[in-house]
């Protein structure tokens, strides 16, 4: 199959959705209106809670949502065959990934910006709020420590990459100076930041940046890790409009026109796909498609990281309440469209059936490798960029995703620690420096503890990363239909996304809790179990509530049969 024609497929049903599923949803179910004012201004700090441009919020929404895992998910999952994989990334963005985006930013910007663990709380009762935090928590330290790990690893791996990755953060600082501080023209800031982080990237293979292989005794990967969250926790604290906004609105262009660029050396160079379509002969140990495939491909067909994201931070800076579905769905659509490039990258960058099985010998492997070594060929193919320089801008879009969602991740987890404290009355937790290093302290110790002296103990958890996140996807759209059950609104197109990310979760869960028991690995089979736990005392709370609430508003109600 002509990778083209795959991608175009890709790219027009992503577009129709985002200009009839969308619109429908914002128009009908959540009834979007801009004469109602948002937390951003009725509780505007300049710190957490900005009024901000749509386009600007859609770059942080974007670039925070999509990190490395849209990336390393599609990349690993095309073993089970292109097509399981591309239908997956499709129809999950479309159906499932804009609506739980776009809802949840809603509901928390219809309750005052609360975390979606603050508003289950109010939906659903105390119960179902402390059992959503572990699971919250527990997510949150996934992403935080297996991105520190990743982005150390790609630095190590492309130490060109290194000058633009941090460059970037001093053109974002400069950005967020000229549009809050001195008000300059957007366009003409995007513009001037776009090139500047595009000469970064052509300056980065003259000038590639390598550690000593051990400082102080410990490895470099360490030491980057080190660095990673040290950066992170400094990020965290300062106000959005600062840091954390510009840089992420900066990279979502920058990215984008990296993705563009791929997507045109794909039209150019049209490259077979030569991966099998369905695979019928899969290395031994690859797990049973159904149901891995949704759950290894979260990110890019959907997400439960989003939600913390759309409500953590996302619904404290929507300006008007319309812009909810640009910043929303278009927000999840931006991540669909890198699942999509990181398949094709990982099925049509090889020459050769036989060079891409020499990759894929096990389950798991491929993953960002395949994507910047994939990628690469195609871009040099299509458009003539160096080898080089097309492996350096590929890393650097790999990492510049995985560091924004890091940031956010850590504000996150501050979040978290803050509510705690507030919840249990804790004067301590509620200070954002002691919330901040309770939440780096806690990904470094996974990090060393679990890891040793390299620092890679977050990866050992990784195997739990995208049941767990599924799992958050479910709750969350359960809280939204709860939400807009008590509001009299249909509340079919979340009840269906959730029944089945609900299904595919415990499915998944029970099969890794049998591997996880084979191998020996005690602390996935308490996490596995923990979780499993959770999902299930959720669901029953849920269920009743969505009885009860049902009960109550059937014929009373527009509700849909």
């Amino acid at each position: 199959m002509n990778s083209a024609i795959v991608l175009l497929f890709g790219v027009a049903a992503m577009l129709c959705g985002y200009i009839f599923y969308s619109k429908f949803i914002a128009t009908k179910i959540l009834a979007l209106d801009n004469s109602r004012p948002t937390p951003a201004h009725t509780m505007k700090d300049g710190i957490d809670y900005v009024p901000t441009n749509k386009y600007v919020l859609w770059g942080h929404h974007f670039t925070s949502v999509a990190g490395a895992a849209p990336i390393i998910g599609p990349a690993i999952a095309v073993i089970w065959g292109w097509v399981p994989a591309i239908l997956w990334v499709v129809f999950g963005t479309i159906f499932m990934a804009g609506v739980h985006d776009m809802s949840a930013v809603w509901a928390s910007m219809r309750n005052r910006g609360q975390s979606i663990g603050s508003i289950a709380g109010t939906v659903m009762g105390t119960r179902v709020r402390s059992l959503m935090m572990v699971v919250i928590f527990l997510l949150l330290l996934m992403v935080n420590a297996v991105f520190g790990v990743a982005i150390a690893n790609m630095m190590i791996k492309t130490p060109s990459a290194v000058l633009p990755v941090w460059g970037a953060l001093i053109v974002a600082f400069i950005i967020g100076q000229c549009i809050y501080r001195y008000k300059m023209s957007l366009p003409i800031v995007s513009i001037v930041g776009v090139v500047a982080l595009y000469t970064l990237i052509y300056l980065g293979p003259m000038f590639p940046i390598v550690l000593p292989e051990t400082v102080m005794g410990l490895p470099d990967n360490a030491v980057w890790i080190i660095i990673l969250f040290v950066y992170a926790a400094i990020a965290s604290l300062l106000p959005v409009w600062m840091l954390l906004q510009p840089r992420d609105y900066i990279n979502g262009l920058q990215l984008f026109v990296g993705l563009i660029l791929l997507y045109a050396a794909i039209f150019i160079a049209t490259p077979d796909i030569v991966a099998p379509t369905i695979n019928t002969n899969l290395p031994a140990g690859t797990p049973p498609i159904l149901p891995l495939l949704f759950v290894t491909i979260a990110c890019g067909a959907i997400s439960g990281f989003h939600g913390l994201v759309a409500t953590g931070t996302t619904s404290k800076q929507i300006d008007k309440e319309e812009d909810v579905r640009f910043v929303g769905y278009f927000g999840a659509l931006g991540e669909g469209l890198l699942a999509l490039g990181a398949i094709l990258a990982a099925t049509a960058g090889f020459a050769t059936f036989g060079d891409w099985q020499a990759v894929y010998q096990k389950f798991g492997d491929g993953s960002i490798g395949a994507f910047i070594d994939g990628g690469a060929t195609i871009l040099n193919q299509g458009v003539g960029i160096e080898m080089v320089l097309s492996q350096t801008m590929l890393t650097v879009m790999a990492a510049l995703f995985a560091g924004t969602t890091m940031d956010t991740g850590v504000r996150l987890q501050r979040y978290i620690f803050q509510e705690f404290g507030e919840f249990y009355n804790l004067p301590a937790l509620k200070k954002g420096v002691v919330a901040t290093l309770l939440a780096v302290g806690t990904c470094l110790l996974l990090a060393f503890g679990a890891g040793g002296i390299d620092g890679s103990g977050g990866m050992i958890i990784w195997p739990l990363f995208g049941t767990t996140n599924q799992l958050m996807a479910a709750l969350t759209l359960m809280i939204v239909t709860v939400i807009l059950l008590r509001k009299g609104k249909p509340v079919w197109y979340t009840l269906a996304p959730l029944t089945f990310l609900l299904i595919m979760t415990v499915f998944a869960l029970l099969l890794q809790l049998k591997t996880f028991y084979t191998d020996g690995n005690w602390l996935l089979i308490i996490m596995d179990i923990i979780i499993l736990i959770a999902t299930v005392l959720v669901t029953f709370e849920s269920l009743s509530v969505l009885r009860r609430e049902w009960s109550e508003h059937k014929g009373k109600t527009n509700i849909e049969p």
